[in-house]
């Protein structure tokens, strides 16, 4: 009897072993192949296109390299729009990290892992911030304003968000205080 307890004891252990290490919330955030993976959703959810300042070249607009997911630039500040169009268009800057709506100006946001960006975040906020769309993971904080597709986010495994913050965590630090959102214009 206790050879048949053993044994199940250690048949139990080594599933737990074997799901422990297939599973990704297990893995810590430095693990290769969850930044990997993370960097790959980061690529392909689009989350350069707004979140990188972009530079003009021969071909046309360009990711700056420089500012690489480091938001809205604080020094750049935004050309004049008029505000009867902003009502019912968007109107994005050219280097796509502000757009004016119906519901303001927006300004992509800092997601290096500086302290201007999400340094000092835990998982659990930017999971709060990118699947229920609250300002800086904080539950009652306002929602984040369009382009951000929060919505859209709410679907994707926990895996996928936890390797999309681990690559986020491990990319160069970027030392830019994006702007405040700015109010409708009457």
């Amino acid at each position: 009897m206790k050879k048949l307890l053993f044994a199940a004891g250690m048949l139990t252990f080594i599933a737990c072993q074997q799901t422990r290490t297939n599973n990704t919330a297990g893995l810590p955030l430095t693990d290769t192949t969850l930044i990997n993976k993370g960097k790959y959703l980061v690529s392909v959810t689009g989350c350069n296109d707004c979140h990188t300042s972009k530079v003009m070249t021969d071909n046309g607009p360009a990711l700056d390299s420089n500012l690489l997911l480091a938001g809205h630039p604080a020094a750049l500040g935004l050309p004049p729009a008029d505000p009867v169009t902003a009502r019912n268009w968007a109107l994005f800057h050219f280097n796509g990290t502000a757009v004016k709506g119906p519901w303001g100006t927006s300004f992509a946001a800092n997601i290096t892992p500086d302290s201007t960006g999400i340094g000092m975040w835990t998982e659990a906020q930017f999971v709060r911030a990118f699947q229920h769309g609250d300002a800086k993971g904080i539950a009652g904080n306002r929602k984040l304003l369009p382009p951000m597709p929060w919505q859209a986010y709410q679907a994707m495994k926990p895996e996928d968000v936890r390797a999309i913050f681990a690559y986020l965590k491990s990319i160069p630090p970027v030392k830019n205080v994006v702007p405040e959102p700015i109010a409708p214009q009457p």
